[in-house]
């Protein structure tokens, strides 16, 4: 497998293959996946756009991740906003990447593509913070979090219910920019 950087286009001419990784990864609905495929497209055209793909020999995508300058009017930048104490808007907001994405396959798990692809990911990231979204799960056993802890995430918000899903998300985050190797993660180099 190969981890690339990619253009706002290469992520639109594979935008079938994006959605169908994300869908594999959460666990979602199809017909919330077509509502995803528009939001998704629409993302490639915010400010301080990057994305990475992880790709197989054959060119299948394995994973993606992708992020932007976070600010006013975004819906996901409002809505943890509203939820934020003053004093934590300020410092967690004011010159934020948001990482909007990042998902491997389930079948490609666990081999260390998520982690290549936050650190490239973040090594690309504008900013002087760096938040993302995750599900509340039992933090010992889910990946995700194990990626993130690693990665030197913290706990910005908890239990934090995004209209429209029934799930609840934490909100994580960390000061970039990204250390030489994130803790606890030997061997992990970028792109």
């Amino acid at each position: 497998m190969r981890l690339v950087p990619w253009q706002p286009d290469d992520l639109l001419r594979r935008l079938d293959d994006v959605v169908t990784v994300y869908g594999e990864a959460m666990g979602y609905r199809t017909e919330l996946l077509q509502t995803r495929r528009g939001y998704i497209g629409a993302h490639v055209r915010r400010p301080g756009f990057r994305s990475v793909a992880t790709l197989s020999t054959e060119g299948a995508l394995a994973g993606f991740g992708y992020g932007y300058t976070s600010g006013p009017g975004q819906w996901w930048h409002d809505q943890v906003r509203a939820a934020l104490p003053s004093d934590s808007r300020e410092q967690w907001l004011s010159d934020c990447f948001e990482v909007v994405e990042l998902h491997v396959k389930p079948a490609a798990q666990g081999h260390g593509v998520g982690a290549r692809q936050l650190r490239a990911l973040l090594a690309m990231a504008d900013g002087r913070t760096v938040l993302l979204s995750t599900p509340e799960a039992d933090e010992q056993r889910s990946r995700a979090w194990r990626l993130y802890r690693r990665f030197g995430f913290v706990d910005v918000l908890r239990d934090f219910m995004f209209p429209g899903d029934e799930r609840a998300f934490a909100i994580l985050g960390r000061e970039l920019p990204l250390a030489e190797r994130p803790v606890d993660a030997p061997g992990i180099v970028g792109i």
